[in-house]
């Protein structure tokens, strides 16, 4: 069945990536395993999944801790749900991305304690396009303030912005929604942010910073992934120009909870 799905959800991205005359290579598939058995995501991945999603952050960790000897750093964690701040040190150096960055608050801690571990965390902007009460994210018009904050922390990289549209049955209803994130992330791509003290810190290759190789510092040429749409929109997303769609039950299928918790 997971195949199968698997399939299926990769003919459905292509798809979508011919209509808007994009290359699927484009576009990132990160299946969303929250609740999930590690026996699903080790069958995940012998069927090629090589990113995976989590809403909570200890889920994450113990999926990683399970997985880190069979598949190495062949395997890339996502933490797409709301991060505590409290909860920032057991996910820093475990998520290759953490989707979920609205607040300063969450950003300087992220900071310390990447820091204190001497790495580089790339981050998204969550923004709640929609403006829904229920949904986290900053709003449209607080995004660009955030991010010339965010910036200038030197042990975080701002690599694009995420949302979480309405829950509809009609994927079309949800078009507007990821229109205005990508022209909200085409604004702010365009726009000469201020990276300076970032350069200063991670462009050293030789004093034992974690500076990767060839490092680009300059914010546009790493500001490039828009994550936006789920199994029930990311066709209409990809059209918009979504890098990365989170798809869960049209993989795993059905979520399944604990209800002890």
């Amino acid at each position: 069945m997971l195949k199968d799905n698997i399939i299926e959800i990769e003919k459905r991205i292509q798809a979508a990536c011919d209509r808007a005359g994009r290359d699927r290579s484009e576009v990132t598939l990160i299946a969303v395993s929250k609740t999930k058995p590690v026996s699903m995501i080790r069958e995940a991945y012998e069927c090629g999944m090589r990113h995976f999603g989590e809403n909570k952050v200890q889920e994450l960790s113990q999926k990683y801790e399970e997985l880190k000897d069979s598949f190495g750093e062949d395997i890339y964690w996502h933490q797409i749900g709301h991060l505590q701040r409290n909860k920032v040190k057991n996910v820093i150096d475990k998520a290759v991305l953490i989707h979920s960055v609205d607040s300063l608050r969450l950003a300087l801690q992220i900071e310390q304690e990447a820091a204190k571990k001497n790495l580089l965390c790339d981050i998204l902007i969550e923004v709640n396009v929609s403006g829904e009460d229920t949904k986290y994210g900053v709003s449209v018009e607080e995004t660009l303030p955030l991010i010339q904050a965010v910036v200038k922390l030197a042990h975080i990289r701002i690599r694009g912005l995420m949302t979480i549209a309405p829950n509809s049955e009609n994927p079309e209803k949800n078009r507007e929604c990821f229109k205005k994130l990508r022209e909200l992330y085409v604004d702010i791509k365009t726009k000469n942010i201020d990276n300076e003290d970032n350069e200063k810190i991670w462009d050293k290759s030789a004093n034992g910073s974690p500076t990767k190789e060839n490092l680009e510092c300059n914010f546009s040429s790493y500001f490039n992934i828009l994550s936006m749409g789920m199994t029930g929109d990311f066709e209409v997303a990809i059209e918009e120009g979504a890098t990365m769609v989170r798809v869960g039950t049209g993989i795993f299928g059905e979520r399944q909870y604990d209800q002890s918790n």
